[in-house]
């Protein structure tokens, strides 16, 4: 987990899909969730409990989605080394 964890919404989990090119589907089997649970948060129906928040913002983070927040709330690939 990043310093930024506290903060993590909806649309940067959509936006976090899109960089990767990842389905709801693969999304949640990589972060070992519901993909109704993933489904409802991203469209803002549901807020899961902060361990599945966790556990679906590092599978994210671990093929390098990184989480900007503070005044502008957004997401980015880390540039590989």
């Amino acid at each position: 987990m990043t310093k930024n964890e506290g903060l993590f919404r909806p649309e940067q989990c959509r936006a976090g899909r899109a960089l990767l090119n990842w389905s709801q589907e693969e999304l949640a089997k990589r972060a070992r969730v519901a993909k109704q649970t993933l489904a409802d948060f991203e469209r803002g129906a549901r807020s899961p409990y902060p361990r599945t928040l966790a556990d679906i913002r590092e599978a994210l983070e671990v093929e390098g989605v990184e989480f900007t927040n503070g005044d502008a709330p957004g997401v980015r690939l880390r540039q590989r080394k």
